[in-house]
């Protein structure tokens, strides 16, 4: 009698499921390769004018979105800074976040196209192979932009945000919409959230003992509530409110936009329905950006 016939031996590819990541680090380091993927889709095939296109980041084209995410990776690969002055006339760079940010930018302000395509898949491969050799445990202390220090998991969890935002930058600049509901978009819902109960209790100052709700419709759906207790400290629940003080109706894809501070509330207040107290409602939308 013949032996049963054997599974076949799937090849291990360059960005493949690593055996050593932990659990809760997993779902970061997909949502980073499915849009990390994307970008290097997005910016494969474009001729060099494109490059040069601008984006909705303040002073940013095409190519300084892509020089920000080789940066970053190339930080989190654990490579050295360049070292590179930063010229005077920047305009959009006002404090030391942003300065520490741009010189990754600044330093590949005059790659050609295939130079950055180039450098970008080299990285990918870098950072997957470093991926499938992580074993540190999430709770392991990380440096972080400044000097900062920070677990692996909030590091990988930020990062994959981050580059899912830039991936939309760049399709917003292509005119290439899409992934609006990819992993990295879910990340990006809950980096988001945890944000909201500081705009609402601490900067827009909303009244003690009061409940904010916000309603997001399209490719990514929620209803979250902001509880403001007696001591003016703002929890995010899940519960909806009744008789909250204020809302904010609107798609998701906007709330990402205003919530990363590509767009002003001026901007698309006609993709913004407001309940309640108006000038609680405006308060939140002038905080509403959280993104450095």
């Amino acid at each position: 009698m013949a032996p049963p016939p054997q599974p076949a031996r799937v090849p291990t590819a360059e960005g493949s499921r690593s055996v050593s990541l932990h659990p809760t680090l997993q779902p970061y380091a997909d949502a980073w390769s499915h849009s990390i993927e994307a970008i290097s889709e997005l910016v494969q095939p474009l001729p060099e004018a494109d490059w040069n296109r601008r984006t909705p980041c303040p002073g940013w084209s095409v190519r300084d979105v892509v020089s920000h995410v080789i940066g970053l990776d190339s930080e989190m690969y654990g490579d050295p800074r360049p070292i590179h002055t930063l010229p005077r006339d920047l305009f959009h760079v006002t404090n030391d976040h942003q300065r520490y940010m741009e010189m990754q930018v600044d330093v590949r302000r005059h790659h050609t196209a295939p130079e950055m395509t180039s450098e970008l898949e080299l990285m990918i491969i870098r950072r997957n192979r470093q991926l499938r050799n992580e074993n540190r445990a999430p709770g392991a202390t990380v440096r972080g932009p400044l000097g900062t220090e920070l677990t692996l998991e909030e590091s990988m969890r930020r990062h994959a945000f981050a580059v899912w935002a830039h991936e939309q930058d760049l399709r917003a600049a292509l005119g290439h919409p899409g992934n609006l509901d990819s992993p990295g978009a879910h990340v990006a819902r809950d980096v988001l959230l945890d944000e909201l109960p500081r705009v609402v209790a601490e900067l827009a100052q909303a009244p003690r003992s009061s409940a904010f709700v916000i309603d997001v419709h399209g490719p990514v759906e929620f209803l979250r509530t902001i509880r403001v207790d007696i001591q003016g400290r703002g929890t995010l629940e899940t519960a909806p409110a009744l008789g909250p003080v204020a809302g904010l109706s609107l798609d998701w894809e906007t709330y990402v936009r205003l919530a990363c501070g590509r767009v002003t509330a001026e901007a698309v207040k006609d993709r913004v329905k407001t309940e309640g107290d108006p000038d609680l409602a405006a308060a939140i939308l002038r905080y509403f950006a959280v993104t450095p």
